[in-house]
C-alpha cells in the first residue's frame, strides 16, 4: 500500500505546533495599544489614533472601524491607521478586507512589522505561496514599539510554514525565536519535524522522547513518532505505539489512517483492509480514506473494488494523474489491458515523472501489441529510475516481436544475467529465444 496516511493526516489537523500560531493570533495589537486588562493607566491622547486604538484595545472594532474610515478620508497613505483598520477587519473575520487593508499599510511603509506578520498568518492559513514573503520580511524588521513575544512568533510562524520546503531557513527561524522567548512543548515538537525534514531522524527521535517525556499522552508527539518509525520501516516500534494510542482513542481517523499504513507496509492487506472499510463508514466522504482503501483492496487482491472506488473517486477528480495511474494499474490486473492504455497514457501526459505509470504503458502495449509504444514508454521509464529483470524482459520480446534480431539479444541476455533463477518461465522463454536467434 503507498503510504498515503501521511497526506490524510494533513488533512484532518492542521500541521503538528502550527495551529498555536495561527488560531487566535491573527496579528499583534496595533503600535501603542496595550490590553485592556493591563495594570498600565491608558496613554494620554497625543494624535486620533491614540483615541481609536483604545477602543480597539476594549474590542470596540465597530466603533474604531468607523472612526478609522473618518480618519484615512483624511490620511490615506498612513501605514498605521491603514494596520488598525485591517486589524479591526481581521478580529470580525472580515479576512477579504483584512488582506486589503494590511496590503496598503505595507504599501505606505514597507517597513511595518505589524502588517507583515499579520498578512503573512493569514496567507500561512489560506496555503497562499505568497505567506513566506510577508513572514521572511517580519522575521527581518523589529515591531514598533519593540515587542519580543511578536518577533517571536513571526518567526515561529516561517519556521512551520517552510519547515518541510527549507528546514535550514526553519531551524534558523525556529532558533531566533528561542534567543528571545521561552522554549515551549511546541518548540520541541517543531524542532523534531524540522531535523526530520533535513533527513537526520535520531534528533528528530530525540525530541519526540524529550516531548514524551515531559507528556506521555501528548497525541502529537506520539504520531510524530509513529510517522518517523514509518518512514524509516520501524514497524516493530510502531506498532505499541500505535496500538498504545489506539487504546485511548480508538475512534481517532489519524490512527487508524496510521495503522492500516502499517499493516499494509508489513504486508497484512486484509487486515488493512478491515481497519479502512471501518474508518470509511465513519468518514464517507474523505478522498483521502478512499484512497488509502482502494490501495489496500488492491494488495489484497480484490481488484473489483479497487476498481469502483477509483471510478468513483475520478468521477470527483476527473483527470488525477495518480488516481488514473493507480486504477490503470488496477485494469492491467484484471486483463483490461486496452481500458488500462488510455488511463495510463492519459496520466502520463499530466505527469510524466512518474516511472511506475511508464512500466504500465509498456506492459499494457506489449499485451495490446503496440511494441514500439512498449519501447517507448520503457525508454521514458529509465530516465528516471534504473532498468530491472522485467523492463529487460519486455524490451527483449518487444523488439523480438518487430524483427529487432540485435536488440532483442542484447536485452533477453541483460534479462538473464539479471533473473538470478528469479523468473523460470520467462528464464526458459529467454534462453529458448537466444538459441533460436542466434541459429
Amino acid at each position: 500500500m503507498r503510504l498515503r496516511v501521511f497526506l490524510l493526516i494533513g488533512s484532518l489537523t492542521l500541521p503538528l505546533c502550527f495551529s498555536p500560531i495561527l488560531k487566535g493570533q491573527a496579528a499583534p495589537l496595533p503600535p501603542g495599544t496595550s490590553s485592556v486588562d493591563s495594570d498600565q493607566p491608558p496613554p494620554t491622547p497625543a494624535n486620533p489614533l491614540t483615541g481609536i486604538e483604545a477602543d480597539i484595545a476594549a474590542n470596540k472594532y465597530s466603533k474604531a472601524s468607523a472612526l478609522l474610515d473618518v480618519y484615512l478620508s483624511a490620511h490615506p497613505t498612513d501605514a498605521r491607521a491603514l494596520f488598525d483598520r485591517g486589524y479591526c477587519a481581521d478580529t470580525q473575520g472580515q479576512t477579504a478586507q483584512a488582506k486589503d487593508w494590511y496590503r496598503k499599510a505595507i504599501a505606505a511603509d514597507p517597513k511595518q512589522f505589524e502588517s507583515r506578520l499579520a498578512l503573512g498568518l493569514i496567507l500561512a492559513s489560506e496555503g497562499d505561496p505568497g505567506a513566506r514573503e510577508q513572514l521572511e520580511a517580519a522575521a527581518a524588521l523589529q515591531p514598533n514599539p519593540p515587542n519580543p513575544a511578536a518577533k517571536a512568533q513571526a518567526l515561529r510562524a516561517l519556521a512551520h510554514l517552510v519547515y518541510k520546503s527549507d528546514p535550514a531557513t526553519a531551524k534558523q527561524a525556529l532558533v531566533g525565536a528561542l534567543r528571545i522567548s521561552p522554549e515551549t512543548p511546541d518548540d520541541t515538537l517543531l524542532a523534531a519535524e524540522i531535523a526530520e525534514a533535513a533527513g537526520d531522524p535520531d534528533i528528530a527521535e530525540q525530541a519526540y522522547r524529550k516531548v514524551l517525556n515531559q507528556n506521555p499522552q501528548s497525541s502529537q508527539a506520539i504520531s510524530g513518532l509513529i510517522h518517523l518509525y514509518m518512514q524509516e520501516k520501524k514497524y516493530t516500534d510502531a506498532e505499541p505505539l500505535l496500538k498504545s494510542a489506539l487504546a485511548r482513542d480508538p475512534d481517532s481517523p489519524a490512527l487508524n489512517a496510521q495503522y492500516a499504513a502499517l499493516l499494509g507496509a508489513e504486508g497484512r492487506a486484509n487486515e488493512a483492509v478491515s481497519v479502512l472499510e471501518n474508518l470509511r463508514r465513519f468518514e464517507p466522504k474523505d478522498s483521502s480514506i478512499a484512497r488509502m482503501l482502494a490501495d489496500a483492496y488492491t494488495d489484497a487482491g480484490d481488484y473489483a473494488q479497487a476498481d469502483t472506488l477509483y471510478q468513483d473517486l475520478l468521477t470527483a477528480t476527473p483527470n488525477d494523474p495518480e488516481l488514473e495511474s493507480d486504477r490503470g494499474q488496477v485494469l492491467i490486473r484484471e486483463g483490461k489491458y486496452a481500458e488500462a492504455l488510455v488511463l495510463l497514457q492519459n496520466a502520463a501526459k499530466i505527469r510524466q515523472d512518474d516511472p511506475d505509470t511508464w512500466s504500465g504503458i509498456a506492459f499494457a502495449a506489449s499485451k495490446t501489441g503496440n511494441y514500439q509504444l512498449a519501447l517507448d514508454a520503457l525508454t521514458m521509464r529509465s530516465k528516471y529510475v534504473t532498468e530491472t529483470p522485467a523492463t529487460y524482459f519486455l524490451r527483449a520480446t518487444a523488439s523480438d516481436n518487430l524483427h529487432r534480431k540485435e536488440q532483442a539479444l542484447k536485452f533477453y541476455r541483460l534479462f538473464l544475467e539479471s533473473a538470478s533463477g528469479k523468473f523460470p518461465e520467462e528464464e526458459r522463454q529467454a534462453r529458448q529465444r537466444v538459441v533460436e536467434l542466434t541459429r
